[in-house]
């Protein structure tokens, strides 16, 4: 495998944050794209460092956002934003080190985030001095 950093979807990842998930710390949110996976039907993946190894090396909760190069590209750039609010909707309010499951990460509630952000990215673009969310579109 391969990874390199993802300077294009870091950006979509953190202009969608700031719209729908203000509790995600942009400063320890990174995104990746992976080459060469081997794995089937995946198209990205949410990576946490947990409690423990935090504590075992003295840093605060990161995430990976990683996003295999073979199955993303193919995607609509529509798709490519819902696999990107898919993958942060996995990382929980706490900002924490923990996951939020796929019985929450569902295609429905996808949707309604991705019809959230549309709205919301309408208004901000008419009105950009309005507030943005202080909740999930969940």
């Amino acid at each position: 495998m391969r990874y390199e950093f993802a300077e294009d979807i870091q950006k979509l990842a953190g202009e969608i944050s700031i719209l729908l998930f203000p509790h995600i710390d942009l400063n320890n949110l990174k995104c990746y794209r992976s080459y060469g996976t081997s794995s089937r039907g995946t198209i990205a993946r949410c990576h946490g460092l947990c409690k423990i190894m935090q504590k075992a090396i003295g840093v605060k909760a990161i995430y990976v956002l990683e996003f295999l190069t073979e199955r993303y590209e193919k995607l609509s750039d529509e798709d490519k934003l819902k696999v990107i609010i898919h993958e942060l909707m996995h990382i929980p309010k706490a900002f924490g080190g923990g996951f939020i499951h796929h019985n929450v990460v569902t295609d429905r509630n996808v949707n309604l985030c991705y019809a959230e952000y549309k709205k919301m990215k309408i208004k901000n673009f008419q009105n950009p001095k309005q507030k943005l969310a202080d909740e999930t579109c969940l």
